[in-house]
C-alpha cells in the first residue's frame, strides 16, 4: 500500500471534525454579505495595472472598508520562496494589527502540465508545491488556500488529463491535511469547469477538505441562463466555500475578408468593468447564495484590463462600487 493511501485511511475518520470552513446552512436567514478583496487586483497582472507591495494593499482593503483579503500567493506579492518563518510571523501580525480577516492564499496551479511530456512526476511537484502553500496558510492564519485544475491539451486523451487532475488534488489534499487547510478548487481551468464536472470531481477526490471555490463568471461563458445559474449554485450547496466576483463586458472583433468585401466575425474580446454594469448576472448568482444559507466571503477581483485603466485611482473606485453593489444584499 502506497504511503499517502495509508495516510489517507488514517485521517480520514478524523478530518471531518478539524476543518474550519463552513459549508451553506440551507438557511437564507443565516446569509450575510462578507466582504474580500484579491491582491491580484493591485498586483500589475495586467496593461497599465498599478502594482502595490503587500502592506500597501492590506492598507488599502483597510482604507477601502473590506471585511477581508485574498492574498496572491506568487511574486511580487505572497511567494513560499520569499517568507521565511520571521517574514511569515510578521505579516500575520500585520494581518491582524489591521483588523483584517486573511480569507485564503490564492494559488496558482495547473495540475496538467507536463502531460505531453514523459519522465517528469509533475503531478508531485504541483501537489508538494500546493503543500507547502497549506503551510504558508497555516502560517499566515488562514485555512484555505484556491487552487484550479488543469488546462486541457491538445491530442492528449481526456481522461488522462482529468486523471491527472484528481490524483494530483488527491495528494495535494492529503499534505494540506496535515496543516488543517481546506483546499478550494475555482471553477477556472478547463478540467471539470462545468458545474455538473467539478461536482463530480470533487466526489471522486472524496476528501473533507476538498470543496468548491465556485464563482459566476464561467457558468454565464458556458451559456447558462438565470434560472440554470440558480440550478447550478444549488447543486454546488454540499461543497461552496468561497467565490470571487468580477463583472465583464464583450468587445466584438471582426476581420476584413478583402475578397467579399466584408467582415467575418472573431471571438469578442472580455474586459472589466465595475460591479453590475457587465453581463454578468450578478443578482441572481448572490440571491442563490442567500438561498442556500451561504457561509464563506464574496470576494471581488480586477485581473483584467479595467475600463478607465489600472491606476490606483481607477482601481479603488471600482472596489467602492463593488462593496456599493453588494449592500442590495444585506
Amino acid at each position: 500500500m502506497k504511503k499517502s493511501a495509508i495516510i489517507l485511511f488514517f485521517l480520514i475518520p478524523f478530518m471531518h471534525s478539524i476543518y474550519g470552513q463552513k459549508l451553506p446552512t440551507g438557511n437564507p436567514a443565516d446569509f450575510k454579505v462578507k466582504t474580500c478583496l484579491h491582491s491580484v487586483s493591485y498586483m500589475g497582472v495586467w496593461r497599465g495595472q498599478a502594482t502595490l507591495t503587500v502592506d500597501e494593499f492590506l492598507l488599502k482593503a483597510r482604507e477601502l472598508g473590506f471585511d477581508g483579503v485574498m492574498l496572491a500567493a506568487k511574486r511580487p506579492h505572497v511567494s513560499v520562496l520569499d517568507y521565511d518563518a520571521e517574514a511569515r510571523r510578521k505579516l500575520r501580525e500585520r494581518i491582524d494589527e489591521l483588523g483584517l480577516e486573511l480569507v485564503c492564499l490564492a494559488g496558482y496551479c495547473d495540475f496538467t502540465a507536463g502531460v505531453d511530456k514523459a519522465g517528469i512526476p509533475n503531478t508531485e511537484i504541483q501537489a508538494v508545491y500546493i503543500g507547502e502553500l497549506a503551510r504558508l496558510a497555516r502560517d499566515l492564519g488562514t485555512d484555505m488556500v484556491r487552487i484550479f485544475t488543469g488546462y486541457e491539451r491538445p491530442g492528449i486523451p481526456y481522461d488522462r488529463q482529468y486523471a491527472m487532475v484528481a490524483e494530483g488534488i488527491r495528494e495535494a489534499g492529503m499534505i494540506a491535511a496535515q496543516y488543517g487547510i481546506t483546499l478550494a478548487i475555482q471553477n477556472h481551468h478547463d478540467i471539470a469547469l462545468h458545474h455538473e464536472s467539478m461536482k463530480w470531481l470533487i466526489d471522486e477526490i472524496n476528501l473533507p477538505n476538498v470543496k468548491a471555490a465556485f464563482d459566476c463568471w464561467s457558468p454565464v461563458l458556458e451559456g447558462l441562463n438565470s434560472e440554470e445559474l440558480r440550478e447550478a449554485v444549488h447543486k454546488m450547496k454540499p461543497y461552496l466555500i468561497h467565490t470571487t466576483t468580477a463583472d465583464y463586458m464583450e468587445l466584438p472583433r471582426f476581420s476584413y475578408d478583402p475578397d467579399h468585401t466584408n467582415y467575418s466575425p472573431l471571438e469578442s474580446q472580455m474586459r472589466a468593468v465595475p460591479m453590475g454594469e457587465g453581463f454578468l448576472d450578478y443578482k441572481t448568482f448572490i440571491n442563490a447564495l442567500r438561498e442556500i444559507g451561504y457561509q464563506g466571503y464574496i470576494a471581488y477581483e480586477m485581473c483584467e484590463v479595467l475600463r478607465g485603466g489600472g491606476s490606483v485611482e481607477n482601481l479603488d473606485e471600482s472596489a467602492r462600487k463593488f462593496l456599493e453593489y453588494v449592500k442590495q444584499f444585506k
